[in-house]
């Protein structure tokens, strides 16, 4: 007798989640994981705090960006929740109003890794927004202080930086405000 194939997760599946359970959608795959924990949610609140101002707002910085925590991506056929995204405001003017989600390729994606996300977001989701030519995908770990600045050359991604400890940096396509790595570890 043979087994059938994995049946292919729909985006209808997310709506079963109970709230406190984020789902995505990779693959085909329905993967789950609880609310970010204290550590991953202040890395992820306080970048955007400091990516705000001089970015979104053009306050002390360029402007020009949409910065959006936790937006839900349809990208192909995946639907992605990254810890933060943004767009180039010439590439998305106005937010969509028909639809609870994006289907705009983001300029910029964070992803704050954590024990229970790491290998999902270092492996099938980065292989997402390779395929899908996202320019810059920031990973954030909490635990070892770290920032890597990948940016996408040709049809892969390559290392450009990585950031430890409590440091000022400046990160493309970030790189016009200094930021301060401290902020994100602080507990």
């Amino acid at each position: 007798m043979a087994s059938s194939a994995p049946k292919e997760a729909r985006y209808e599946d997310l709506f079963e989640l109970p709230p406190h359970v984020v789902g995505e959608i990779v693959f085909g795959v329905l993967h789950t994981h609880p609310r970010p924990a204290p550590r991953h949610a202040q890395a992820a609140s306080t970048l955007g705090e400091e990516l705000g101002p001089p970015f979104k707002r053009g306050r002390g910085g360029p402007g020009g960006w949409l910065i959006l925590d936790e937006p839900e991506l349809h990208l192909g056929k995946h639907v992605l929740v990254p810890d933060l995204a943004g767009w180039r405001r010439e590439r998305m003017p106005e937010l969509p109003i028909d639809v609870p989600y994006f289907t705009v390729v983001p300029d910029w994606v964070c992803e704050v890794l954590s024990p229970g996300t790491a290998a999902l977001d270092r492996g099938d989701k980065l292989t997402v927004y390779r395929t899908q030519r996202v320019p810059y995908v920031w990973l954030v770990d909490p635990e070892a202080k770290t920032l890597e600045v990948l940016e996408l050359s040709g049809d892969r991604y390559t290392l450009r930086e990585v950031f430890t400890g409590e440091a000022a940096c400046r990160a493309v396509p970030f790189d016009a405000f200094e930021l301060e790595l401290g902020l994100l570890w602080l507990r």
